[in-house]
């Protein structure tokens, strides 16, 4: 029989082969039109066209280059990582070199069970990572002898600045001055500098060595700030400033080093009452800067003004142990402007690696490597004295800093030149730091550059007779990380077996749709967190001389010049790494502009009321005055009122703060006239970019209007969310705002050129080790990648609102009946008619092997949905099919088919082990663990019934529980 030939197919077509976007875009062709069809329009650009306003819309396309398979951006992406040169660092500075275990690096940094999952708001199917947290937590409160410890802060800087700010809040001190230690990492000072002057609050930094000086004591102190380890490396008994702040009403603040607190007395036992610092010595890399847990512990009765999150032991339904976040959770979309904290992101991902590393390691070996560290800098230091070098400091921890007058700068090179990069102090000091990955050879290289002879293989001699540089009255007497889960896990094996045990007790990403509105949970592909663990990228310290991070500063380069040119803005500084943070060096920026033009009473933020909580907590910090703005029925603003405000406050006015599209899922189709009439009163615009999802490639907020704005790498552009965090919020602006971004002391390249409005993060440039992230989207997706990625997310909200509104009302619509990139359904007739709440529904979801939507927000008793691009239509079908089904449910409790309170939803979520007991409820058991449509090949098992928040906030436990807890639950 002859065969037809096949037709060739010419070179170039297979040259391409299958583009990126289609990889990381869920629905097909064929998916797209179905999907077209059910909401009623022919083409992607028919739907855009109607759902996006006119006035918004952007035809001028993105100047990007043009998108390059995985292989090629790989190959970008080591060239650049080849320009940067990762010398030893004994830079210091709250920054040390750390031997990541590699079962931590590959089953929890590299593993999308870890890194995919979002914040634990539903505690039933996030058990595993809270265990993590609740691990991490108990490390801290234990090496910090603080009973409670929050589960991560974003930097050591800002969590001293949110130390500032609680002591403000509880401390009786008369007055409004905070004290800080000289000998403060430089970068905190910086920080919590930033973060005092708009709040009204004097900073006094003064050499506290010789105690509180009088006439800052005179003036009134409402708390104080100490490093403990000093920058200086330099050890002092912090006990007798800590008693006269007391004597004072003063509230203490000890920064600190968790390495050093296995050997040496914790705040708690000195008289702290909050300790704050960094945990990126526990197997975290440095990595330019971050993504870095950072930390807060606090003395007995602070816990419930902690900032942040804080994961508590509660119980289920069926009265047995299980965490949830306590307390305070976003607490910041209750109180808003009266918010402790603008937090919403923290280090999960980070934290749990910190938490792991002292797992692994336990008490024994985190003290090993402790002494360890400190016996090479008592030895480099008694090389250096026996070479005639003058040694500042008799007590240490890890640093040393040595005095050479007139030639600190060539002691700095001639070091950087034998591969060794040492702090430049000044002129005279040079400061050098050891850590876990410090060994003979780096003392030797830095005793030569130093001009001391040394052999790096003879310090036997020298150790013999080298006391430790330790005081006696500050060396640690009791025990800590007394655990069982710090005990048990020494070989890999069963470090392997725990870390999968808890993810295994987690629904992420990697299982199925997160279908959350506000938080855009979408795919993030593995070529772009390839580059992450790179040790060029990984390993470099954030202070390094520049010479040595030039793929790094072409890198960031690259890409803050594309986010300006996809968002409109002029400038983009990468350096917030959260959007909490973006927001307030957005809002700073706005009110440093305002009083260099001469207009300091311009104090006046416009909100809608609708807003995220954030955005009030951020411009209370920023100093401004919250005026709360009416939403209409349909979710847009009141023009009216926004009218009205305008007026009444034009004198006053600062800055309005929109989201767009909408809080509410839709685009307001007068935001231009907005904007305008902002701008004619005298104020400035802030779009906040949460929702840029729905704009990329489509509309530009410097482009319609907007002044200033920042992103959320972590949503739009696929840093992974992590269980809640790392996340990274650029903040973007117009030319006019651009010499008012965040600057940075150590690296004035960081910032603009007249230095800007001081950091909002302790590093230079944020959480810089994750930039590659986003950097290989934007070169994978190239401009038209990314406009289809938008446009198939606005999609996909349509078409799951189409499916849903017979079965639920979608309360806000825009033109057309459109919504944007998500939809909000109403449940609140539903609930009052059958007494079913979003509770119930969220709990069921997991029954049917889904994550819950957006719970009540932005409005009570609703549920908010996002599909994003990335996922198919077959999973947006499976997720419509069980909301239908979930329906249906209702309806049988509404019929009285079922008890209002003992139904499928009240009991819901379902565990193995509860249908393998007595069961007197008036469903089946296949009805409760398979319900009509759920999948029952890939079954997600909860491993603890619904949880019971109010009894865990009753009875507060935030560390691990006692082992006497664990005997009696396995009795």
């Amino acid at each position: 029989m002859t065969r037809t030939p096949a037709p060739r197919i010419p070179l170039a077509t297979l040259e391409e082969g299958t583009p990126f976007a289609a990889r990381h875009i869920g629905p097909d062709a064929a998916d797209e039109a179905k999907m077209l069809a059910q909401v009623g329009f022919g083409s992607l650009d028919e739907l855009t066209a109607a759902a996006v306003p006119e006035a918004v819309r952007d035809a001028s396309g993105l100047r990007l280059p043009e998108a390059r398979d995985e292989a090629a951006v790989l190959a970008e992406l080591r060239s650049l990582a080849a320009r940067n040169t990762v010398l030893h660092s004994m830079i210091g500075l709250g920054y040390h070199g750390t031997f990541t275990p590699p079962v931590i690096q590959r089953n929890v940094l590299e593993n999308p069970a870890w890194y995919t999952a979002y914040t634990p708001y539903q505690p039933e199917i996030s058990q595993g990572r809270l265990e993590a947290l609740l691990n991490f937590q108990t490390v801290v409160a234990d090496l910090t002898g603080l009973p409670t410890a929050g589960a991560s802060l974003l930097d050591e800087g800002t969590a001293a600045a949110e130390a500032m700010a609680l002591a403000r809040r509880v401390g009786k001190g008369k007055g409004g001055v905070f004290l800080v230690d000289a000998d403060c990492l430089p970068q905190t000072i910086a920080v919590v500098r930033t973060r005092a002057e708009p709040t009204g609050v004097e900073l006094v930094v003064a050499d506290l060595a010789g105690g509180i000086p009088e006439d800052v004591a005179g003036r009134g102190l409402f708390g104080v700030l100490l490093q403990y380890p000093g920058a200086s490396g330099a050890l002092r008994d912090p006990r007798p400033v800590i008693e006269r702040a007391h004597e004072l009403g003063a509230v203490v603040t000890l920064a600190t080093d968790l390495l050093a607190l296995t050997l040496l007395a914790s705040p708690g036992e000195l008289g702290a009452d909050i300790a704050v610092g960094s945990s990126q010595r526990f197997g975290v890399p440095m990595a330019f800067g971050g993504p870095h847990a950072g930390f807060m512990a606090v003395r007995e009765g602070y816990a419930r003004n902690l900032p942040g999150r804080l994961v508590g032991v509660s119980r289920d339904a069926a009265g047995r142990p299980a965490h949830r976040l306590a307390l305070q959770t976003r607490e910041q979309h209750i109180r808003r402007e009266k918010a402790t904290s603008n937090i919403c992101t923290a280090q999960v991902l980070l934290a749990v690696m910190a938490g792991m590393y002292a797992v692994y390691h336990g008490p024994e070996g985190l003290a090993t490597i402790a002494r360890r560290t400190h016996r090479y800098a008592a030895l480099l230091a008694a090389g250096l004295r026996d070479g005639g070098v003058e040694v500042v400091h008799d007590a240490f921890f890890d640093t040393v800093t040595a005095r050479v007058p007139g030639r600190a700068a060539a002691v700095v090179e001639a070091a950087r030149r034998a591969g060794v990069n040492l702090r430049l102090t000044d002129a005279d000091h040079v400061g050098v730091s050891c850590d876990e990955t410090t060994g003979r050879a780096q003392l030797a290289a830095v005793w030569s550059a130093f001009g001391v002879a040394g052999d790096a293989f003879g310090i036997e001699g020298l150790d013999a007779r080298t006391p430790d540089a330790l005081p006696g009255t500050l060396v640690r007497r009791d025990s800590y990380l007394g655990h069982p889960v710090f005990h048990r896990y020494r070989s890999e094996t069963e470090m392997l077996r725990y870390l999968r045990r808890l993810a295994d007790r987690d629904y992420a990403l990697d299982r199925g749709m997160i279908p959350l509105g506000s938080c855009t949970m979408k795919l993030n592909a593995t070529v772009e967190m390839a580059a992450v663990t790179w040790p060029e990228f990984a390993q470099l310290h954030p202070f390094a001389p520049l010479e040595q991070a030039e793929g790094y500063l072409e890198l960031i380069r690259e890409l803050e010049s594309r986010l300006a040119e996809i968002t409109g803005y002029d400038r983009v500084s990468l350096q917030p790494n959260a959007g909490s943070q973006g927001e307030l060096a957005g809002l700073l920026a706005v009110r440093a502009y305002h009083r260099a033009n001469g207009q300091p009473q311009r104090t006046v933020c416009l909100i809608p009321s609708s807003a995220h909580g954030t955005n009030a907590a951020s411009a209370a910090m920023a100093g401004l005055k919250v005026v709360v703005v009416a939403t209409r029925a349909n979710g847009d603003v009141d023009a009216e009122d926004l009218r009205a405000k305008i007026d009444a406050h034009r004198e006053e006015l600062a800055v309005l703060m929109v989201t767009y599209p909408s809080t509410h899922g839709v685009f307001e189709a007068d935001i231009a006239a907005i904007c305008a009439a902002v701008h004619e009163a005298g104020g400035q615009v802030y779009v906040d970019g949460a929702n840029l999802n729905a704009l990329v490639g489509l509309a530009r907020p410097g482009r319609f209007g907007a002044d200033v704005s920042h992103l959320n790498l972590h949503k739009t552009f696929c840093i992974p969310h992590g269980g809640g965090g790392p996340g990274v919020g650029p903040v973007a602006v117009r030319a006019h705002l651009a010499p008012y971004l965040p600057g940075h002391p150590l690296q004035p390249a960081a910032g603009p050129a007249g230095g800007g409005t001081g950091p909002v993060s302790a590093a230079p440039w944020g959480s810089a080790g994750i930039l590659p992230i986003s950097w290989a989207y934007l070169r994978l997706m190239g401009a038209a990648g990314l406009r289809r990625a938008t446009q198939v997310a606005v999609l996909g909200a349509n078409y799951v609102a189409s499916r849903l509104e017979p079965h639920y009302p979608v309360l806000f619509t825009g033109p057309g009946g459109l919504v944007a990139h998500e939809c909000v359904i109403d449940l609140r007739p539903l609930t009052k008619a059958t007494g079913v709440t979003i509770d119930d529904v969220a709990k069921r979801l997991i029954d049917y092997g889904f994550h819950a939507p957006t719970m009540s927000f932005p409005v009570a008793g609703t549920l908010m949905i996002e599909p994003t691009e990335s996922e198919n239509l077959a999973e947006l079908d499976r997720f419509c099919s069980a909301m239908i089904a979930i329906r249906t449910e209702i309806d049988r409790v509404g019929a009285g088919e079922w008890p209002r309170e003992d139904n499928p939803l009240r009991n819901a979520p379902h565990t193995a082990e509860q249908l393998c007991g007595e069961w007197p409820h008036p469903y089946s058991r296949r009805e409760a663990a398979y319900p009509s449509g759920a999948s029952q090949e890939s079954k997600y098992w909860p491993p603890v019934r619904r949880i019971d928040g109010a009894f865990g906030d009753r009875n507060l436990l935030c560390s691990c529980p006692p082992v006497a807890d664990y005997a009696d639950q396995a009795d």
